[in-house]
């Protein structure tokens, strides 16, 4: 047999070995996902760095509730609006609170700020040796890569003591979009045939100006933009400890492993069409939908569509609305609705109000839909990722760049909850699996 011939055969073998009946989940009380009966997750751990609210118990019994998430106790609505009645950038306020557990003063927040942009600067020769000789078409492979990287550049990757780690995650959330950024241009050039351009940050600008700063070519962006991507920042910075990304965060860290390897395995959680990749799916929907209709606004029109969606005969056949619903929302979700009014501002500026009005319609329709097809009575409200890839297209953003800029936002969380599970906990994250497989003895080899 050839290799390939080799292949198929094991291509056989693997497969039955891999089957486990869906009876047997039940049959041991499994609880798949980490998930309880009714949806909500297995309560695993403690933290204080934030606080998701979708829904509340009655009696033991589940109830649907309008959507909160808290940074350290503080509504990021509340976060949100503060920094937009000062007309500010907000972004690193918000990682000072997750870091730190308080909001700064003004000075405190100014020196942050300095200290955060004197980290930005990636070592010497790093993006040549450690970018541009090995680009990837995936920004989220390459981001997991640098971050790797930096443990060959840090004179004391293995320490755990709080000081340490608390360097080494002020660094990375510093370096994060120059990371990201430089990713891009070595991919845009080497795969894309565009030329090269790669800008270092620079240390007057907030972390949201100097990513649009280095990803165009010409510096040039508007202050409405800034703020807006900004605001994505905020709102994508924490989302409790048991999201996938953050809980890999604290089941590697658990191990007592560097701060480095730490993150690139979140990093690998949230690139995941389940997790971070999830706004992609999104787009990829919003394409398949403008391609079958005449009109943006044609509400007749979508919602005949929508009814192909939804009955598996269009786009992937899943049956899915991509970006309504939540594993934890129910009446809504808070970062949604930030973010549509930001859609709105933006698709003003950018001449885009009639695709912002197909989100409207599917938003208003899917649901109702949703049910009096699938006779299914679960809310179906927008999540985050319904309008997160319309405010990144709006932005001029590649969608190469969607999910790297979720890490770009998320990556204060993670180093929040790896300090707190380093610093709270002493045992590893182990729990059970039960072996299906039927006991059997060995055999030897001529006997076999």
């Amino acid at each position: 047999m050839n290799n390939e011939e080799l292949f198929e055969k094991y291509l056989g073998i693997a497969a039955q070995s891999y089957d486990i009946s869906p009876d047997a989940y039940s049959r041991y009380s499994v609880k798949r996902g980490l998930r309880n009966q009714d949806g909500s997750g297995v309560l695993v751990g403690l933290t204080r760095i934030g606080e998701v609210h979708g829904y509340v118990l009655d009696e033991g019994e589940k109830k649907p509730d309008v959507g909160n998430l808290r940074y350290r106790g503080i509504s990021v609505s509340d976060i949100v609006n503060g920094c937009t009645a000062e007309n500010r950038f907000g972004f690193e306020e918000t990682i000072y609170l997750i870091l730190f557990g308080s909001l700064p003063n003004k000075t405190e927040l100014e020196e942050f700020t300095q200290y955060l942009n004197s980290c930005r600067p990636l070592p010497r020769n790093f993006t040549e040796d450690m970018i541009l000789k090995a680009p990837s078409t995936n920004i989220m492979n390459k981001l997991a890569r640098s971050v790797l990287a930096e443990y060959s550049y840090d004179p004391n990757p293995d320490e755990t003591t709080l000081g340490n780690m608390l360097r080494q995650s002020i660094e990375l959330i510093a370096r994060f979009p120059v990371f990201i950024a430089h990713a891009y241009m070595a991919k845009a050039h080497y795969f894309d045939g565009k030329s090269l351009v790669l800008h270092s940050p620079r240390t007057d600008l907030s972390t949201a100006e100097n990513f649009l700063y280095m990803m165009r070519a010409d510096h040039k962006y508007t202050e409405t933009e800034a703020k807006v991507l900004d605001l994505t920042l905020i709102l994508h910075a924490e989302h409790g400890g048991g999201n996938n990304s953050a809980f890999t965060t604290h089941v590697v860290s658990s191990s007592g492993t560097d701060t480095y390897s730490a993150i690139s395995a979140a990093i690998g959680s949230l690139k995941g069409p389940r997790h971070g990749g999830a706004n992609a799916k999104v787009m990829g929907m919003m394409d398949d939908i403008k391609a079958h209709i005449s009109s943006l606004t044609n509400e007749a029109e979508i919602t005949d569509y929508l009814a192909r969606i939804i009955t598996r005969q269009a786009y992937d056949k899943t049956g899915l609305v991509y970006g309504l619903g939540h594993a934890i929302y129910t009446v809504s979700d808070p970062r949604a609705v930030i973010l549509e009014k930001a859609a709105e501002t933006l698709a003003k500026e950018k001449g885009r109000e009639d695709e912002m009005e197909l989100y409207r319609i599917i938003k208003r329709t899917a649901p109702k839909l949703f049910a009096d097809i699938t006779g299914h009575d679960k809310i179906l409200a927008p999540n985050v990722d319904f309008f997160s890839g319309f405010v990144y297209s709006m932005l001029g953003i590649p969608r190469d760049v969607y999910t790297p800029m979720f890490a770009m936002a998320r990556v204060p969380g993670w180093c929040a909850h790896r300090i707190e599970e380093m610093t709270v906990s002493s045992r590893i994250i182990r729990p059970a699996y039960k072996s299906l497989s039927n006991r059997a003895p060995y055999v030897k080899l001529d006997e076999r």
